[in-house]
C-alpha cells in the first residue's frame, strides 16, 4: 500500500504521482471515471482535476505511449526496443509473422506517414487504408488494418498518441510528439524498469507470464523475499522495509495496480476479485465496474456504483462486505463515497441498507 502511495498522507502533484507509480493505464471505461483520473482521485483525493493531466499531456511532461500515460521522460527505456522491432535475436513466430504482415503493406505504411507529415495530427478513420494484405483477427480488430497498422508503428517509434477528439486518438508522426531524450541501451533500460516498476509494488514475482501490456514480474532487482504460505520466488523493495505506515479509505479502480494482478491480490492479500462488466448481468457477484475497497492495510470489500451523468447523480447499489464493518470502518467508507461523488460533480444516492 505504501508503494503505491496509498498512505495516510496523500501526495500533492500529479506529475510525481505517475512518475513513481510509472504509469496510468488508458481505458475509456467510464462506468464512474476513466480509469487514469481515477487512479489520480484515489491518490491525490478530490484536489485532482481532470485538466491537470490533460494540461500534462499537452506540455509533454506526461505521454501516451503503449496505451498507459507515463511520464515523458520514461521514453528513452523504450527507444531501444523501438529500434529493434520486432524484436532481437532470434525471433519466435509470432514476432516474424507481424514483421512480415508490416513488411506487406509498407506501402501503406508509408502513404500513413506522408498524410501526418501533410497534414498534422488525424483520428485513425482519416488514415488513408491502402493495404494489400488485410490483417486477420478472430476478434474485434479483423480488417482493422489501419489502426493495427498504427499499433505496429507504435512499436517501430514512428508515431504516437498527439491527443484525443472525444474518445479517438489522434496520431502524429512520433519526432513531433516525443521529447527528444537520448536512447538508453535495451538491457540497461530493461533493468531500470523492472527497478521502477518494484518501486511502485513493494513486492512483485521474479517472473510470471509475459503480458500483453505491463509485466507483473520484476527480474532479479530487489531482494528475494519469502511470503508465508504462499508458493513462487518474490522480490521485495528494500527501500519499503522496516518503514511505518499508516493507512486510510481508498477506492480504487478495476485496473487499479494494487489489485489488477488478481491472483497476486488473492495470494498476499486474500482478496478475491473480478472485472464482471463482460459478465451477463445475471451472472455478477459484485456489479458491472465495482470498485475494490481498501481500509488502511486491507481490501475490505467492493463498492458498486455508477455515474449517471443524465442525471447527475452518482448512484450506489451495493457495498459488498467482504469482512464484517465495523462502525468506524462504515463512517469512512461513506465519507470516501461522498468524497468520491464531490470529486464528479455529483448528488450520491445511496441504497437504504447502506445509509
Amino acid at each position: 500500500m505504501r508503494a503505491q502511495l496509498l498512505e495516510s498522507t496523500r501526495p500533492t502533484d500529479l506529475v510525481e504521482v505517475v512518475r513513481h507509480l510509472t504509469f496510468l493505464q488508458v481505458d475509456p471505461t467510464a462506468a464512474i471515471a476513466p480509469n487514469a483520473d481515477l487512479v489520480a482521485w484515489s491518490r491525490l483525493g478530490s484536489s485532482y482535476s481532470r485538466a491537470d493531466l490533460t494540461t500534462a499531456l499537452e506540455n509533454r511532461s506526461l505521454i501516451e505511449l503503449l496505451a498507459m500515460i507515463r511520464p515523458g521522460e520514461d521514453l528513452a527505456l523504450f527507444r531501444g526496443e523501438m529500434a529493434q522491432w520486432p524484436g532481437g535475436g532470434e525471433l519466435l513466430d509470432w514476432q516474424r509473422s507481424r514483421r512480415d504482415w508490416v513488411k506487406a503493406n509498407d506501402a501503406c505504411r508509408l502513404d500513413i506517414l506522408d498524410r501526418l507529415e501533410s497534414s498534422g495530427p488525424m483520428v485513425s478513420r482519416d488514415l488513408p487504408d491502402t493495404c494489400v494484405v488485410p490483417w486477420a483477427s478472430t476478434g474485434w480488430t479483423n480488417n482493422q488494418n489501419v489502426i493495427k497498422l498504427l499499433d505496429f508503428m507504435v512499436l517501430r517509434g514512428e508515431v504516437a498518441t498527439a491527443g484525443r477528439r472525444g474518445r479517438e486518438r489522434l496520431w502524429d508522426l512520433a519526432t513531433r510528439v516525443y521529447p527528444d531524450h537520448q536512447v538508453v541501451p535495451v538491457d540497461q533500460a530493461l533493468r531500470i524498469r523492472d527497478e521502477r516498476r518494484l518501486r511502485a509494488l513493494g513486492i512483485a514475482r521474479a517472473t510470471a507470464p509475459k503480458m500483453p501490456m505491463e509485466p507483473y514480474h520484476v527480474g532479479e532487482v530487489g531482494e528475494q523475499a519469502v511470503v508465508e504460505g504462499v508458493k513462487g520466488t518474490w522480490r521485495v523493495d528494500p527501500a519499503q522495509l522496516g518503514q511505518p505506515f499508516s493507512g486510510r479509505v481508498a477506492l480504487l479502480s478495476p485496473f487499479d495496480r494494487l489489485t489488477h494482478d488478481r491472483k497476486r491480490a488473492l495470494e498476499l492479500f486474500d482478496f478475491d476479485y473480478q472485472l464482471e462488466m463482460y459478465k451477463p448481468a445475471a451472472q455478477r457477484r459484485w456489479g458491472y465496474f465495482a470498485l475494490p475497497i481498501l481500509y488502511g492495510d486491507r481490501l475490505v470489500g467492493k463498492l458498486d456504483a455508477t455515474a449517471d451523468r443524465s442525471a447527475g447523480v452518482l448512484r450506489v447499489n451495493a457495498i459488498h462486505q467482504d469482512v464484517a464493518f465495523a462502525r468506524p470502518m462504515t463512517a469512512a467508507v461513506h465519507r470516501e463515497i461522498r468524497d468520491l461523488a464531490h470529486w464528479l460533480e455529483l448528488d450520491l444516492t445511496l441504497p437504504v441498507s447502506a445509509s
